[in-house]
């Protein structure tokens, strides 16, 4: 049984080779990925991680100020668009690629269709986002089945609320935009104007809010207490329902779904089964609301959740001095009987690179958090197209400032992703920096290690720090110790937050050796699976364990009995 190891890419920046760039340039002059950068070679350096499944986000067609129109894709108003690209979450076909990422944009979908392919003949699994919550102002599909009714296509517009419309409306009013650039000789006209994707309900969201993106009525009243209204079937319900089938029908292996909690719990209930009825896809919730959690497993039959307001942000906060690590502890304890389905991370697209000046400023800085994050739980752990090697997100795109994150409005390249894509492709030479091979090989060593490992796929979980607290020979504000089980193998794993050497001393006390039914004091094959090397020795609870950890890093060692 593996562990599910995700590698979430964003191919529109990906494989763009371009190294010249112009702040808020457009695609012309920056450049853009496309499918084709995941060659069979591209995709073999991929897997060599420990990765199970690629999430490709930015497959479906978004918003852009870039012209297709000559290939029947209509235009959208600059307004409404953030960046020149445009958000990958402003979807404004749900039934079509995005045209960026093709190199013959006729044949877009036929060029998705062969990535997932390609990705399935490397080994791994495909994940692409659904995002149900909003859609682009100016959304409609131009390729949808000719039996498929468009969103919005008989919504009774005089109503703020209907059952039976798929937006939310503010009849009589006109949308109220009054911020961004201004491209076209003509001014954006949304009348009646419709509710804002950020449950803006008025005609005058502000550039904090999600602007270009509208709303999906879901038969939630929100204006009138919230009430529900989900007997008979909302129309949204059915039309979703259709487009998440018509991509499991790709070949697709799973769904990251955007904004999930901002959907019914209800909808996933039914949506869920429906589709794994006919198809064996995985669903993942991004969520960010503890308290809803165990409803969206339960009732929701999501598969895992976001951990980011848990191990994210603890790991985050003892990465930056700013939180002892023994607080790590609170995190598996706020989701104890949950924890195996949560999905633990240290980068997305919406967080700052560990690398920036913003986090760590250090890519190895968060390596510890890393080794916790892959090793903790048997959960899946994922990791973010260049933070193995050391993306620092450092750049002025345009619409994205220099802010710490990788952009996802503009057109750009990755200089530390771009250098080892043309690496391992026929474009040009190019050689790794020693730091940036060291780290991608720490990434590898531990990943393949956390998805192989029977201890981390399937063993039992005893958490160390309650008797190392006041350890004289351990300091609990750095580091952090735990144990994992599976039948006669034992992993000690201990972390090191510090940028300095430590020798420490691990207390284990006698309720581990109870709980995971250890003989104590018992001669064992000891392997250090972060390096490789080999030994023979004990635990016990007679003596601490001695243990010498590097700088960002920690030691994991396999007792085999």
């Amino acid at each position: 049984m593996d562990k599910m190891i995700i590698y979430q890419t964003f191919p529109r920046l990906f494989g763009n080779t371009n190294e010249v760039l112009v702040r808020n340039g457009n695609k012309e002059e920056n450049g853009v990925g496309k499918f084709s950068a995941y060659t069979p070679q591209v995709l073999e350096k991929i897997k060599e991680l420990g990765i199970t499944h690629i999430w490709y986000t930015g497959v479906i067609e978004h918003a852009t100020q870039t012209d297709y129109s000559s290939y029947g894709i209509r235009t959208d108003h600059s307004v409404i668009v953030k960046g020149k690209a445009g958000s990958p979450y402003a979807i404004k076909d749900y039934y079509d690629i995005d045209p960026d990422l093709a190199d013959d944009v006729p044949f877009r979908m036929a060029e998705f269709e062969s990535l997932v392919e390609r990705t399935h003949q490397a080994g791994m699994k495909v994940i692409i986002d659904f995002v149900p919550n909003h859609v682009a102002r100016q959304y409609h599909s131009d390729v949808k089945p000719p039996f498929v009714e468009d969103l919005g296509q008989h919504d009774n517009t005089n109503h703020a609320f209907d059952v039976n419309n798929n937006f939310y409306y503010i009849p009589g009013q006109t949308l109220d935009i009054y911020f961004g650039a201004q491209h076209e000789d003509f001014v954006y006209a949304e009348f009646p104007a419709k509710a804002t994707g950020n449950n803006r309900f008025d005609a005058h969201p502000n550039a904090d809010d999600w602007y270009e993106t509208v709303k999906l009525n879901y038969g939630v009243d929100f204006r009138n207490g919230g009430s529900t209204h989900f007997d008979p079937i909302p129309n949204t319900w059915k039309k979703m329902l259709d487009i998440l089938k018509f991509w499991a029908a790709k070949g697709i292996d799973g769904f990251r779904c955007d904004m999930a909690e901002m959907v019914p719990v209800e909808f996933w209930n039914w949506a869920i089964p429906e589709v794994k009825k006919e198809y064996k896809v995985l669903f993942i919730a991004e969520i960010y609301n503890p308290s809803a959690y165990r409803n969206f497993l339960s009732r929701g039959q999501f598969d895992y959740l976001y951990d980011k307001v848990g191990l994210y942000d603890t790991l985050r906060a003892v990465i930056q001095k700013q939180a002892p690590a023994s607080n790590i502890t609170r995190t598996w304890q706020a989701v104890e009987g949950i924890q195996d389905h949560m999905l633990n991370f240290l980068e997305n697209h919406d967080e700052q690179r560990i690398a920036s000046d913003f986090f760590a400023g250090n890519p190895f800085a968060g390596y510890p958090g890393m080794i916790v994050a892959a090793t903790i739980s048997t959960c899946p752990v994922m990791i973010y197209n260049g933070q193995e090697l050391g993306e620092a997100g450092m750049d002025d795109e345009g619409f994205s400032g220099r802010d710490g994150r990788t952009t996802i409005f503009d057109y750009w390249s990755m200089t530390n992703v771009r250098n080892w894509v043309n690496h391992h492709s026929t474009f040009k030479q190019y050689q790794p920096t020693e730091e940036q091979k060291r780290l991608r090989k720490q990434y590898a060593r531990l990943l393949c290690m956390a998805q192989k490992e029977a201890v981390f796929t399937q063993g039992q979980f005893y958490d160390l720090m309650y008797v190392n607290m006041d350890n004289s020979r351990f300091n609990p504000d750095r580091q952090f110790a735990y144990m994992r089980k599976y039948k006669n193998e034992v992993a000690l794993i201990v972390v090191n937050f510090d940028d300095t050497e430590q020798n420490v001393c691990v207390n284990i006390p006698q309720a581990a050796f109870d709980y995971l039914e250890i003989e104590d004091n018992k001669a064992a094959k000891v392997i250090n699976l972060l390096i490789g090397e080999e030994a023979i020795s004990t635990l016990t609870t007679a003596v601490p364990y001695q243990i010498n950890l590097p700088p960002y890093g920690g030691q994991i060692l396999k007792f085999s009995y």
